[in-house]
């Protein structure tokens, strides 16, 4: 299936010279939806992988039904003061600020083999927020998996040599 086929390109939004990857008209189609989950679990079905965890929001729409499909458990990496129990946080830069993301302090146990998903790799910024925050728990990053990759932001030259995985790239 060529997932591209179903990812909406919606020029200059959010602002002019963006180029938007929309995968709500993926996700609506409920076969492309699950052959993208199918075919990340056919790539990582080797991998020794304890959990998976994703970056709010679209994190949860890859990350949890891809916990699923490989019998693990879904941790949610959320922006600061949205998680009820007791968290650790990280700065992450933004284009025009910074924001915080944070995890349960118990999230993660130190050796647990954890997955980063989420729908698109860009700069990296997020995902290397993520990366930190599993590895201040004392888990161990063993990849990356997206639905995108924009290639032309290098954003697997800021994730520390970790395997990134990834079914559309532009």
């Amino acid at each position: 299936m060529n997932f591209k086929d179903y990812i909406r390109v919606i020029e200059d939004f959010p602002q002019p010279g963006i180029s938007f990857k929309d995968i709500t008209t993926l996700l609506r189609d409920a076969q492309a939806y699950k052959a993208v989950i199918e075919e990340l679990a056919r790539l990582l079905k080797d991998k020794e992988i304890d959990c998976i965890a994703g970056p709010e929001a679209r994190g949860f729409v890859i990350g949890a039904p891809l916990a699923i499909a490989l019998g693990v458990g879904f941790v949610p990496i959320r922006k600061s003061g949205k998680l009820p129990g007791v968290t650790i946080e990280a700065d992450y830069a933004l284009e025009y600020g910074k924001d915080k993301l944070a995890m349960h302090n118990d999230a993660i146990a130190p050796g647990q083999k954890v997955l980063i998903a989420d729908d698109l790799l860009a700069t990296g910024g997020t995902i290397a927020t993520s990366i930190n925050l599993v590895k201040q728990l004392g888990g161990e990053v063993v990849g990356a998996a997206f639905l995108i990759e924009l290639l032309e932001l290098n954003g697997r030259d800021k994730l520390d040599g970790i395997e990134v995985f990834s079914l559309v790239q532009y």
